[in-house]
């Protein structure tokens, strides 16, 4: 039945195809046994790139490792890549893989086959009209909501795409697309800055989680717009602000109107910390991660004091390991709870029972998971409101426990530990108990509290029980 020569059609060879020599048969002219063949080799790759893509997948954050991650770094200018190189490089020396591609690219994606393919964006295309391939805003915010990272640049060209993802996060730029930030006396002392538009910011947002234990001494240099955090988002926040003699306005042009921002509501750089632990960075500059910046010395006007290297490389660095959940990285482990002087967890708890809870909370500190120290970490017992509120104890090894009575109600409650620190992440602990009432034999045979009952009664009885013999033998 199978013929010698399989690229046959109604008994006739195939012509070989122009400028090729090879014949291209048609699916109808192949034999049972090579239809049968061809299509599984045909699946092949499909396969190979679903399992690459998983593979990918897999090595993205964990919370066992949240090092080691894949990064989109999008930019406007391939130029980018070498004029910021030092912070680029610091990123890849603390293991970090890097995917440079233009914001425009028509085949950028960020997912494939259903899995994101990168763990964290970095945006340094300001200008971006409109990204590429499958990315548009609507994917972006996809990507912080499935708890993704973030960080955004931006600066005088900043075009509506980036200012729309901005504000989805909470921060609201100056409306005025000509406006930067202005400051005559909190500026750098540069011959060429004659506008005084480079900013030497020194106000820092007090946390050592955000910034590192060690202190910025030296101020950073900004040149860009300023924004203003929206009031109605708790979960942003300024991270350096501007001076309070700072304003926002085109400084070309003369001002007939008080700037919309103006003073200390000026924010340079801010964060943002979602409710998935997603975080982002948001700054108005992106001349403040240029190599530039960073090697540049610094001098703020109406100060005598002269830094050799501004603050811009140590805040940037700073900055994204916080971002990137090097620093202020929280997890809790190994939940229990069971009654006193027992080991056993329950499936139900009586009421007025005593019982212990233990959970151990570790933080990660950019190579190791280590014990979490603090002393604000609660445990409710919660069912509609909390009807026990206990702090718990630490051993300085990262075990916190307490001990307390259940309470005299019975229903379904909760174990709750609802952990919000600044700059840490959330975590958010519960754990369902049923509470039952005294069976009918465990109730105490007289109790305490009817003592009074008792009393009454028995003297009720015995003072019927004279009444009725002094009344019967009285004469």
């Amino acid at each position: 039945f199978l013929s010698s020569d399989p690229f046959r059609t109604c008994g006739k060879p195939l012509k070989p195809s122009p400028g090729t020599g090879n014949a291209r048969p048609t699916r109808s002219c192949f034999s049972p046994a090579l239809a049968m063949a061809r299509p599984s080799a045909a699946l092949l790759l499909p396969l190979v790139l679903l399992a690459a893509a998983l593979i990918s997948a897999a090595q993205g954050f964990l919370a066992d490792s949240p090092t080691d991650r894949r990064l989109l770094v999008l930019v406007d200018d391939l130029a980018v890549r070498s004029s910021h190189s030092i912070y680029f490089r610091s990123l890849e020396s603390r293991g970090y893989d890097l995917h440079f591609r233009l914001a425009d690219d028509p085949k950028l994606a960020l997912q494939r086959y259903g899995q994101y393919v990168y763990d964290g964006l970095v945006l340094f295309a300001p200008s971006a009209k409109k990204f590429g391939g499958s990315v548009d805003l609507a994917a972006v915010l996809d990507f912080v909501d499935s708890g993704h990272d973030l960080i955004l640049a931006a600066d005088s060209s900043a075009s509506d795409l980036i200012r729309d993802i901005a504000t989805e996060c909470g921060v609201d730029f100056d409306e005025d697309p000509t406006a930067v930030v202005v400051d005559h006396i909190g500026c750098a002392v540069s011959q060429s800055d004659v506008d005084h538009t480079l900013i030497a910011g020194d106000d820092f947002i007090q946390s050592d989680v955000i910034l590192g234990p060690e202190k910025i001494k030296a101020p950073v240099l900004f040149r860009g717009i300023g924004h203003s955090l929206n009031p109605t988002n708790s979960m942003v926040l300024k991270v350096l602000s501007a001076s309070p003699s700072a304003y926002s306005a085109n400084p070309k042009t003369k001002l007939s109107n008080p700037p919309s921002l103006t003073g200390s509501a000026i924010s340079l750089v801010s964060v943002v910390q979602a409710r998935n632990n997603a975080r982002i960075v948001i700054s108005g500059s992106l001349e403040l991660f240029s190599d530039r910046f960073f090697k540049s010395s610094v001098k703020k006007s109406k100060s005598s004091t002269k830094h050799e290297k501004s603050g811009n490389e140590q805040f940037a660095v700073e900055i994204s390991k916080w971002a990137f959940h090097e620093r202020g990285h929280l997890k809790a482990v190994n939940v229990r709870h069971h009654k006193a002087g027992e080991i056993v967890e329950p499936a139900m708890y009586r009421i007025k029972d005593d019982l212990e809870y233990s959970v151990e909370i570790y933080e990660w500190s950019g190579t190791s998971w280590k014990p979490y120290v603090a002393d604000d970490v609660q445990v409710q017992f919660y069912m509609m409101s909390p009807y026990v509120l206990k702090t718990l104890s630490n051993d300085q090894k990262g075990l916190y426990s307490t001990s307390f009575k259940v309470p005299d109600v019975y229903g379904v409650f909760q174990f709750k530990v609802e952990y919000q620190r600044l700059g840490y992440t959330t975590l958010s602990l519960s754990k369902q108990i049923p509470v039952r009432p005294f069976r009918h034999n465990e109730y105490e045979r007289f109790i305490p509290a009817a003592y009074p009952y008792y009393g009454a009664s028995f003297s009720t009885m015995t003072g019927f029980f004279i009444f009725t013999i002094v009344y019967l033998y009285n004469k």
